[in-house]
């Protein structure tokens, strides 16, 4: 093998050139997708409901009271502010908080109206609210219709348009029942202001003032379920304004915004009341208990004013001496101290079995109800009432084994221990205080004794009726003070903005992205289906296909036959067809005349698999060397599966088959054409052994008497990549032709002729593709005739070339149908 030819086959590496033209090539279905795709964004965008977006800002702050003082410990302050906000924004994300804002403004019930494609959310835009009845059960899912008749007159249908159970809940008690309803309507008409009762509905409708009722237009009511409502609020966004910064941003989405509106503030209102019940909560208790001790402290003083006016009615005696006085005055100070100091003790003794026995600290007994002072067990009271108020919050929002409780857990268990220490020596103290009091107490009374009898008597008694007006008195004081202590109370949330309808807010539905996003879809899909095509395309497509897969060199190009008979050269010797035959013609003298080949020339053409051309290709080019003058005879010796002579309206009963078995003699297979200068021999009657045949000695005989009376002498064989016999025959020629189809060859069937030709096996050969049309952009500059019988050259063949009308599309669809 020469060493030009000693070539590597060629890698497989992407064809982006190729690749480009063929996205050019397919700009239609470019404009397809993206009017496809357009289409679908202007569909959506013109469908889908406007998403409004609403917010407001507010303040959690620490709003002391003016009144609270280190005596009046009944509002604490722990955490700061940090904790609060944090503690806020848990408390608005809760399901509790949410379920509080759904039962005040009712949004299980959402009010409908038809829109221009679609139902739309009617909240306040109809005529009439509705005031549910949260003591009865009302229909789950299912739309009630309303269509007024006069300002005060509606109908109220429900259509059941099958027998069938449906769902009730009572939002007074969240129960779910099922009700049996027959299939068919319920109408009825209701006044506006008048209770409607029906076993699906019950409530009152009242008047909207901004909306006038337009008789004849339909509005629908819709019940959904108390948990799956709450759980579509629990997604609202909250965050601080900036990093560190106490002021919330509340955010919303929705369709309706008059109720994104309602709901952020009603939010925040519940929010509010909620602090500030909190923050009220040792007030509230202690009034609670002050109240009930009260009246017990009344019943006591009343009982013991009355016998101390018994006694004195009884006695004749109304005051002390000097002396009992004296001793009055000293023993009341002393009893009131130790009413105190018991009063204390028993608080810590209470407080201390309360903290060790109880797992909930919400009720712990606030210390300014017995007159406790000390600041450590006043504050760690406090902190352990709100870890325990903000852990049952936080219950509705997390499980039980949430690691937030962990953490509450551990804060309360640390004051724990810290209180229960202070309490101890709290005790300790008290005790001794009360020792020191029994003392003095016991040592005044010694001085009683030594008083006349009736002046003991007095003296005991109003002991006691001081220290029981002292109880009272001071319940009195510590009542007065919690009341004002709560009635100056305001909570810690201030709202800076609410949230308010000012026009615009529409965040949805993002049309531009729509749009942008059908522009990128329209456009990248084709992209990828025509690299996925071109990525598994086997095929040969272009010219530069083959240069990556073969180092067999390529001889010539013949376009696409668009003439309805396969003598394309005979029927229009001046079409373009004809042209790149003779192309072909001039690129094989050469190659004879490199060979130095003289006298008569033989060619073979063969092909890798049936249908790629080789015989069409046979038979012109023999033709175009017969129109030169030149003697030819084309040789079919595609013994299995002859068409020649069927080209040629040639009977085939007589060819070369007989001739190889001496059956024959070479006048007796050579037949005549309409041309003088070409000659056929058929391939005779199909053999058993076409290989064994064509390996004998008898072809070589054929050949040497053919060469002796033709100039050109054309092979046509059976396909190289499915039998031997092309190979066989490639020893006797000067020059092989491997057909190629354009789109039909397989790149993966050069695979056999490369192997031959590299090892020498096979030699002289060169490709022909055929049925080449070379698409817009693909020029390569070859010098082999690229361009007759395609379409790169018709604008410039105008005079040169026999125009040649392209079949109709039902005949090209017939043709390959039919062909074989």
């Amino acid at each position: 093998m020469s060493e030009e030819f000693e070539t590597n086959e060629a890698g497989t590496t992407f064809d982006f050139k190729g690749f480009l033209i063929r996205l050019l090539r397919n700009w239609p279905l470019f404009l397809i997708f993206l009017a496809i795709t357009f289409s679908i964004a202007y569909y959506i965008n013109v469908r889908k409901l406007p998403v409004y977006l609403i917010e407001n800002l507010v303040s959690i702050r620490d709003d002391q009271n003016p009144f609270f003082t280190s005596n009046t410990s009944l509002v604490f302050n722990w955490g700061g502010t940090s904790d609060k906000v944090n503690t806020s924004v848990i408390t608005l994300r809760s399901r509790s908080h949410n379920e509080k804002v759904v039962e005040r403004t009712q949004y299980y019930l959402t009010y409908l109206r038809d829109g221009e494609y679609q139902q739309e959310d009617a909240y306040k835009q109809t005529p009439f609210f509705v005031e549910v009845d949260t003591a009865k059960s009302q229909m789950l899912n299912h739309q009630i219709k309303v269509v007024f008749k006069d300002s005060l007159t509606f109908n109220l249908s429900v259509s059941f348009e099958e027998a069938k159970n449906i769902n009730l809940q009572n939002y007074n008690s969240k129960e779910k029942k099922s009700l049996f309803v027959e299939a068919g309507d319920f109408s009825k008409d209701f006044k506006i202001g008048e209770p409607v009762n029906t076993p699906f509905f019950n409530g009152i409708f009242v008047p909207n003032p901004d909306v006038i009722s337009k008789m004849g237009t339909p509005y629908y009511l819709v019940f959904s379920e108390y948990d799956a409502t709450v759980k579509r609020y629990l997604d609202i966004n909250i965050a601080p304004l900036s990093s560190g910064s106490s002021v919330l941003q509340m955010r919303m989405t929705g369709h309706n915004k008059a109720k994104l509106v309602d709901y952020l503030n009603m939010s925040v209102q519940v929010l509010s009341e909620d602090m500030l019940e909190r923050k009220n909560l040792f007030a509230t208790k202690t009034i609670r208990f002050i109240d009930s001790s009260l009246a017990e402290k009344s019943i006591e003083l009343s009982l013991v004013e009355d016998e101390l006016n018994d006694f004195r009615r009884n006695n004749v005696i109304f005051d002390l001496n000097i002396e009992g006085a004296e001793l009055n005055e000293k023993l009341n100070a002393l009893d009131l101290r130790k009413e105190a100091a018991a009063r204390e003790l028993d608080y810590y003794n209470t407080l201390q079995e309360y903290l060790v026995t109880r797992s909930d600290y919400r009720d712990v007994p606030a210390p300014s109800v017995a007159g406790i002072s000390e600041s450590s067990v006043v504050a760690g009271v406090g902190k352990i009432v709100s870890l325990a108020e903000q852990r049952n919050k936080l219950q509705y929002s997390f499980k039980e084994d949430a690691p937030v409780f962990n953490d509450i857990d551990r804060q309360i268990d640390a004051v724990k221990i810290v209180l229960l220490e202070n309490i101890r020596s709290s005790k300790s103290l008290m005790n001794e205080e009360i020792r020191t009091i029994n003392r003095d107490i016991g040592r005044y009374e010694a001085e009683i004794r030594k008083l006349p009898k009736e002046q003991q008597e007095l003296l005991k008694i109003e002991r006691r009726y001081n220290l029981s007006e002292g109880t009272y008195n001071m319940f009195l004081a510590k009542r007065s003070e919690a009341g004002l202590v709560k009635a100056a109370n305001v909570s810690d949330v201030l709202v800076i903005d609410p949230a308010k309808d000012t026009g615009g807010g529409q965040i949805g539905p993002n049309t531009q992205l729509n749009y942008m996003m059908a522009g990128l879809i329209g456009f990248f899909v084709p992209i990828l289906l025509i690299f996925v095509r071109a990525f598994f395309d086997t095929k040969v497509e272009s010219v530069k296909d083959l240069e990556a897969i073969t180092p067999i060199p390529m001889i010539g190009v013949i376009g696409k036959n668009h003439s309805e008979t396969v003598l394309a050269v005979l029927s229009k010797p001046k079409s373009a067809i004809a042209e790149a035959f003779r192309s072909l013609r001039s690129s094989l003298q050469f190659l004879y005349k490199q060979q130095g080949i003289t006298g008569a020339k033989t060619v073979l053409l063969t092909s890798s698999v049936s249908g790629e051309g080789k015989t069409f290709c046979s038979i012109n080019l023999a033709s175009i060397f017969a129109l030169s003058d030149k003697k030819t005879i084309i040789i079919d010796l595609d013994l299995r599966k002859p068409k020649v002579g069927a080209a040629f309206n040639i009977q085939n009963s007589m060819g070369v088959v007989n001739y190889l078995i001496n059956e024959a003699d070479l006048d007796g297979i050579i037949q005549k054409t309409e041309i003088d200068t070409l000659d056929v021999i058929t391939s005779g009657p199909i053999p058993p052994n076409p290989s064994e045949l064509l390996l004998g000695e008898r072809l070589d005989q054929l050949l040497g008497l053919l060469k002796d009376q033709y100039d050109y002498i054309i092979l046509d064989s059976p396909p190289m990549g499915l039998v031997s016999d092309a190979l066989v025959l490639t020893k006797h020629v000067d020059a092989t032709l491997y057909m190629v189809r354009q789109n039909y060859t397989h790149k993966n069937m050069l695979t056999f002729v490369n192997e031959k030709f590299r090892r020498g096996e096979v030699k002289h050969i060169s490709i022909v593709i055929n049925e080449y049309v070379e698409k817009s952009g693909k020029g390569y500059g070859y010098g082999y005739g690229y361009g007759y019988g395609g379409s790169s050259y018709k604008s410039y063949g105008n005079g040169y070339h026999e125009a040649i009308k392209k079949p109709s599309l039902w005949k090209r669809m017939k043709k390959s149908i039919t062909k074989k």
